[in-house]
């Protein structure tokens, strides 16, 4: 599936579930990031996956830190890295992206957990020490 047919099949909600993955997502948020600035994505992909969950009947699946946490990450990526060319390339430099528990390294398991979360953008957590200490 092309790019452009992805993300058309996306934003119609007939892309198959078992197609929108966690790689799935990612590859989301890579093409709206290659597209505009960070702000544009990520208006561009909140909207398709809230729209995307409401149509196949789980609206409450969208989670605003986690998709917000990860286009930053990805949008890291493209900045200093580069976009890789397509979709394959840019996922062989970035391999850990696919890993969901990436965002353990910035939050406790229990705030991404939390329905806070789920609404709204948390900032990522530092450790137990003070900043600077």
């Amino acid at each position: 599936m092309t790019d452009a047919e992805f993300l058309a099949a996306l934003e119609s909600a007939t892309l198959p579930e078992a197609a929108f993955n966690h790689a799935g997502h990612v590859r989301a948020a890579w093409l709206y990031l290659r597209q505009g600035s960070f702000p544009e994505a990520l208006a561009k992909v909140s909207a398709a996956l809230r729209a995307y969950a409401t149509a196949h009947g789980k609206p409450d699946r969208y989670h605003e830190t986690i998709t917000v946490a990860f286009l930053a990450l990805i949008n890291e990526r493209l900045q200093l890295r580069g976009d890789g060319g397509d979709w394959r390339s840019f996922l062989e430099a970035n391999h850990d992206l696919l890993d969901r528990r990436l965002l353990m390294h910035y939050y406790r398991p229990e705030t991404l957990a939390s329905s806070a979360a789920r609404r709204v953008f948390i900032l990522g957590e530092f450790r137990d020490q003070p900043f600077g200490s």
